[in-house]
């Protein structure tokens, strides 16, 4: 049975295809669009799904969405009322796109598909799960376990803000939830725009920013804005938040709360913003740990599987998996909405029909994530020639070897290799690498390539049989969700100077013998790379240590801000040449920005600008 899963009409839309209950392919529309955070439906998903599986649109069973639009209207029409008439302008906008389409969804939905074939009955094909069932089934049914507690957890869905299920072998059912408006979720959310960042794509961005403040105003949130139980069950206070009927997230009274009004997007960063960011994320830790403690002592179950937007703070994962509650934490990789096409997918052949996982091979169901399109050596050297790129077709081996030499010169090497990650994490097929020894290597990446703030954090990619001499981590982490710090012996010893500087100053004292990625407070975002799921990127790791001694490699997506990952040749020779990457690695063929025509370079810099 071939299922294709949907999600689309809200924040990153995506396709996804289950074929006998394996997962074929996934993708994000945005990587084809180049619309970042895309949320139109996914019509060059589908196709690449069709193609990868060689098949037609009359070959698919069944087309699973994510969520259930009419669940959700009812959520909206009853939420306008109980604030009535607060919130009335925020209904009149909301209310036109809802008549037109989301309320009608299956008609949409129907009409979409046909455009893809028109000759297919899709209306017979067509099915709905829930948001957070979702969530739930793409968290359990590709995890290596048997058995496990699922905790979703994100803005909101249809009403479910956090949910809890429990899978065991073939099944999985949702046993209680938290519902909206008390979101731990929307919590993160009023913060991320308090601080000036976009809401539902710069959440990661407060986090990164946590550890140069302070959580001065934790008790602050505690006592005033979320009130957390013991069994982590929380209810917020709604009398600070605008986002139930209002146009904003947060309200007056929070800003007399916090000392005054929203950060503006391009306003300077304070220490008071950092603090703010410190604050919500340890309060953010503490909801997530009084749940999973209660969880795992009322239930037993020693496995512990996560999805939804909260399960993409991989501090707050590190934290619960070094807590010991669980013996296994296992943390869907596509975890946010575009994730929800795969659950939706899993929901339909599991959940609805009652079919039986397939055996499992390797690590977990997701081949290592690596779910997107490749291409041929013959097409990436068609692309690259018709871009004017020039390159050296090099074997594997001379691939591995130059590649290295150029790692140890400081270089920035664009990596583009095999099958496309799916989720928002580059895996080492779409990367920008660099040398984590090099103390000018965080700053240049992110001035000079990524064009981002220079508190952003980048991640390692290690060898996983030397994770442990690295990093105080003791477990697989294949998708970079698990934050851990820097082992003891790595550490450079602080001067009584570096340690008293405080906040941003912080940002360009090297920490440790990887400095590159390693936090202002000795932590880093760890990708465990492992032979089995990406040999050809093991084999780079391992070329780096012997050249170096060191197994770790800066690891950051393939893009720059504001752009999705890289998709195909052509995307990465142009965020090559509109960057100052050094090296270009496309499958075999080898560019050195040297080689590149001046004339070329300039005008890509001059188009990437424009952009």
């Amino acid at each position: 049975m071939r299922i294709l899963g949907i999600s689309a009409f809200y924040h990153d839309s995506a396709a996804a295809l289950v074929e006998d209950g394996r997962i074929i392919a996934a993708a994000q529309e945005e990587r084809f669009t180049r619309k970042k955070h895309d949320d139109d439906f996914p019509h060059h998903a589908i196709s690449y799904c069709l193609t990868e599986a060689g098949i037609s649109a009359a070959d698919i069973d069944h087309v699973v969405f994510y969520e259930k639009p009419f669940i959700k209207f009812e959520r909206l029409i009853e939420t306008y009322l109980m604030f009535a008439p607060r919130g009335f302008t925020s209904f009149l906008k909301a209310m036109p796109l809802w008549l037109k389409e989301k309320l009608f969804l299956k008609r949409l939905m129907v009409e979409k598909l046909g455009e893809i074939a028109e000759d297919v009955d899709w209306r017979s094909k067509l099915l709905f799960a829930e948001h957070h069932q979702s969530h739930a089934a793409s968290a359990y049914y590709p995890s290596p376990f048997d058995e496990a507690l699922v905790l979703t957890m994100d803005g909101v869905g249809e009403w479910a803000t956090t949910s809890l299920g429990v899978g065991r072998g073939d099944s999985l059912t949702i046993e209680r939830e938290i519902r909206f408006p008390h979101s731990l979720g929307l919590l993160y959310s009023a913060f991320t725009y308090y601080t000036g960042f976009k809401v539902n794509s710069g959440e990661y961005k407060v986090m990164g920013l946590a550890p140069y403040g302070r959580p001065t105003f934790t008790q602050t949130i505690l006592d005033n804005i979320i009130d957390i139980r013991e069994d982590g069950s929380f209810k917020l206070d709604l009398s600070y938040f605008d986002f139930c009927t209002g146009l904003t997230m947060t309200n007056s009274r929070f800003d007399r709360l916090f000392g005054g009004p929203p950060r503006g997007p391009e306003e300077l960063l304070t220490q008071h913003h950092m603090d703010l960011a410190a604050s919500i994320q340890e309060v953010t830790e503490i909801a997530v740990m009084r749940m999973a403690t209660a969880l795992a002592k009322e239930t037993g179950i020693k496995n512990l599987c996560l999805a939804g937007g909260v399960a993409l703070n991989c501090v707050a994962n590190g934290k619960l998996q070094r807590s010991g509650q669980f013996d296994r934490i296992w943390v869907q990789p596509a975890a946010g909405d575009a994730g929800g096409a795969l659950g939706a997918a899993l929901a339909g052949y599991h959940d609805h029909f009652g079919l039986a996982r397939p055996a499992r091979e390797g690590l977990d169901a997701m081949v290592g994530s690596y779910l997107g399109p490749s291409f041929s050596q013959e097409q990436i050297e068609t692309e690259l020639t018709a871009a004017g790129a020039v390159f050296t077709a090099l074997s594997d081996s001379e691939v591995i070897a130059r590649t290295t030499d150029a790692l140890t010169e400081g270089k920035a090497v664009g990596w583009m290799q095999g099958r496309m990650e799916f989720g928002p994490r580059a895996l080492g097929n779409r990367s920008i690498l660099g040398d984590p020894r090099s103390p000018t290597m965080q700053k240049l990446l992110n001035l000079k390539v990524k064009y981002r703030e220079s508190f952003r954090p980048f991640a390692p990619s290690v060898l996983r049989e030397d994770l442990e001499d690295w990093f105080e981590l003791d477990c697989d982490s294949p998708y970079m969700l698990m934050v851990a710090d820097v082992v003891e012996k790595r550490r450079r010893q602080m001067t009584p100077e570096e340690e008293a500087l405080f906040g941003i100053e912080k940002l360009n004292v090297a920490r440790s013998e990887i400095p590159a990625v390693t936090h202002v407070d000795f932590s880093a975002r760890i990708q465990t790379v492992h032979q089995e799921t990406n040999p050809q990127y093991h084999a780079l790791l391992s070329a780096f240590k012997a050249a170096t001694g060191c197994p770790v490699l800066v690891n950051t997506s393939f893009n720059v801000r504001g752009e999705p990952i890289v998709c195909t040749p052509s995307d990465a020779f142009r965020c090559f040449m509109g960057t100052d990457i050094e090296v270009l690695v496309c499958g075999n063929a080898f560019l050195s920005k040297d080689d590149q025509d001046p004339a070329l370079k300039q005008d890509y810099k001059d188009r990437f600008e424009l952009d």
